[in-house]
């Protein structure tokens, strides 16, 4: 009987000590993973965006925003003040002080309770990296082990490197650097003693002592720690007196200090693909986008949205035609398709949704310069008559039922014979029509295609842009007539960096379309299109500009695309439930004079801008010889889509 209970005892020791020994196992196993954590440190990094002058446009991260800094890029008072207020001994311990520990334990034991603690850098940087904050004796000792574990590994540089770089500053900041350039616009080796003080002043309860919050107390904390190098000897007693009266301007930013929204939304799910951690991976990413241009862009789309809008009221005072109204704007370098400002909205907070990008929406008259192109490249100039009269055409249905289409012009003008250039200027429906009925329906699509549009109907409703285009798409389109018959694709993204080495870097993809003289010829006639055609309320003194207005069917888009001798502008308004604006919101009313609002306000602080178009010429402008006023733009009456000729 004996026997048989000392065997139990001592199996039951075996499989006691089994469990220990796993036990065992699993933490060490923990404390290795744990410290691996440490050692091999990778933190979330903010990534950030800059213009193409280097000013920031936005930072973006998703739960920490931080900037690392190098231990070598660290000043020498930073180590001091953080050493002398949070861990007198750091440089002499081995990862824990046990005379601070001692002096813990007896108050510990006096008030029955953990009521002090005794931790070192090491162990704060455990805490703050691997443990919770519970003060249970069981986290206690872990943390206690890991601490020898890392100070085995690491250099003391090491550490402070890891503990400055993880710790929390308040405002959203994550390491010190972070707090050193949102709080006070500088990097750490331009701090004084007081900025330092704060800042190392701040772990102990960052959003208490945030200085944007409560200034006063991050100043008493900050002198505290001042005090504290007093005390030690550290710093004179001149050094003492400046520093605890000197009172810091502090910065009360956002974190994103996002200046583009819509233009950081874009970059960033274009790279999300190929750049996965592009929102913690640190990259800096320069981009194409001039922070000038953007402003002046904003407040111009704004301007043109507040204009139709007040129009709108004016007339409809009991029911609004524009509930949904919003609009989209892109300008771009000529020469490179480089973007130098994109607003897909009007109000991001309200809409994130990019209509400069995203939004398909009909281009109405904006595409029959490319129609017009197709018939100057065909042997056609500016001034081969067309006719402006009106004819019924006959087509199918799907059901073979025959139907009749009788295109008209706005509020049925017709001038009989009329130049190709006049066609254009008062963007006259008829003559258009006629002009890809003589040139050949196969003809005009085929050349549309190689311009760069596509999923297009194939019949005679193309000629008034019955097809979908994107903002961004018509932008790229319209280069070949900015960029003298040379198409560039548009783009946002420069160059990517990361830890200091470029990773990317981008070209300009260009496409010879037309010669630079056919294209001039269009430049010449786009030109007097806002000379005294349809796009005059787009016109700026002092500046040549050329484009073209664009009115769909029922007054539902209303653009203007045009450009000056180096930067090109689309604008683009509608509702986003494709529902009609007023009649009287064309692309000339409603499109046009955001365009002159830009390039106004832009050579106002870029007097150095050029301002005139390089026509040879052979192939100036006519306009000067012709006494014609203003013509009202006509409207953009589809056809019905299975015409075919």
């Amino acid at each position: 009987m004996r026997e048989t209970i000392q065997k139990k005892l001592t199996t039951f020791g075996m499989i006691l000590g089994i469990i220990f020994l796993m036990w065992l196992l699993y933490v060490l196993n923990q404390i290795r993973i744990d410290v691996n954590k440490v050692v091999d440190y990778n933190p979330e990094l903010t990534t950030q965006l800059f213009d193409k002058n280097n000013k920031l446009v936005a930072n973006v991260f998703e739960k920490e925003n931080r900037y690392y800094a190098p231990f070598k890029t660290m000043p020498a008072q930073l180590i001091e003040s953080i050493v002398a207020v949070e861990d007198t001994d750091f440089f002499e311990h081995g990862g824990i002080n046990l005379e601070a520990i001692n002096r813990a334990i007896i108050k510990d034991i006096g008030h029955m309770g953990l009521v002090e603690g005794a931790s070192t850098l090491t162990q704060q940087l455990v805490k703050t990296m691997l443990l919770t904050r519970d003060k249970k004796f069981t986290r206690k000792l872990k943390e206690v082990i890991l601490a020898f574990r890392i100070e085995s590994l690491l250099t003391k540089e090491e550490i402070l490197e890891r503990y400055l770089n993880h710790v929390y500053f308040g405002h959203n900041y994550y390491g010190i650097r972070t707090a050193s350039l949102g709080y006070f616009h500088k990097e750490l080796n331009q701090l004084n003693l007081k900025e330092i003080a704060m800042l190392v002043g701040l772990p102990k309860a960052p959003s208490f002592y945030d200085p944007t919050k409560n200034l006063k107390f991050s100043l008493s904390r900050g002198n505290q720690v001042i005090t504290r190098l007093k005390t030690l000897g550290w710093i004179n007693e001149k050094q003492f007196n400046d520093a605890i009266n000197y009172v810091p301007i502090v910065y009360n930013e956002s974190a994103t200090q996002n200046k583009a929204p819509y233009v950081v939304n874009a970059v960033l799910e274009g790279l999300q693909t190929k750049y996965p951690d592009i929102r913690t991976g640190g990259y800096k990413i320069k981009l194409t986008i001039d922070l000038g241009a953007q402003k002046i862009a904003d407040d111009a789309l704004q301007f043109g949205y507040d204009s139709i809008k007040g129009r709108d009221q004016q007339v409809n005072t009991s029911k609004s035609t524009s509930q949904t109204l919003n609009g989209a704007i892109i300008v771009l370098d000529n020469a490179t398709g480089g973007i130098m400002a994109l607003s897909g909205g009007v109000d991001f907070a309200k809409s994130s949704f990019n209509r400069a990008i995203q939004s398909v929406r009909q281009p109405g008259s904006a595409v029959k310069p490319f129609i017009y192109q197709t018939a100057i490249e065909a042997g056609y100039n500016s001034q081969s008559p067309l006719e402006d009269i009106e004819k019924t055409f006959e087509y199918k249905t799907d059901k073979n039922v025959v139907k009749q289409w009788k295109p008209k012009n706005y509020k049925n003008e017709y001038k009989g014979i009329i130049s190709l250039r006049e066609a254009l200027v008062h963007s006259s429906n008829l003559a258009t029509i006629n002009l890809v009925a003589k040139l050949g329906l196969n003809n005009v699509y085929k050349n549309l295609q190689n311009y760069g549009f596509t999923k297009m109907p194939y019949d005679m409703s193309i000629t008034l842009g019955s097809f979908g285009v994107t903002p961004l798409k018509l932008s790229e389109m319209y280069t070949i007539f900015s960029n003298n018959g040379k198409k560039v694709t548009p783009y946002l993204v420069e160059q990517i960096e990361q830890k200091g080495k470029l990773i990317e870097k981008a070209t300009v993809k260009e496409q010879y379309v037309t010669s630079p003289a056919q294209a001039l010829k269009m430049t010449s006639i786009l030109k007097d299109v806002v000379g005294y055609g349809t796009g005059t309320t787009s016109a700026v003194s002092g500046i040549d500009i050329a484009g073209k207005t664009g009115t769909t069917n029922n007054n539902m888009d209303a653009w203007f695309c045009g450009y000056s001798p180096t930067i090109q502008t689309v604008v683009w308004f509608g509702n986003d439930d494709n529902k009609p604006m007023r009649v009287s919101e064309t692309g000339g009313r409603g499109a046009a004079p955001v365009v002159a609002y830009f390039y106004r306000n832009w050579i106002q602080v870029h007097p150095e801008t050029k301002r005139h178009f390089d026509f040879p010429v052979s192939s100036t402008s006519s306009s000067t010889d012709n006494n014609e006023t203003s013509a009202p733009e006509t409207e953009e009456t589809l056809s019905p889509s299975n015409v075919e000729f």
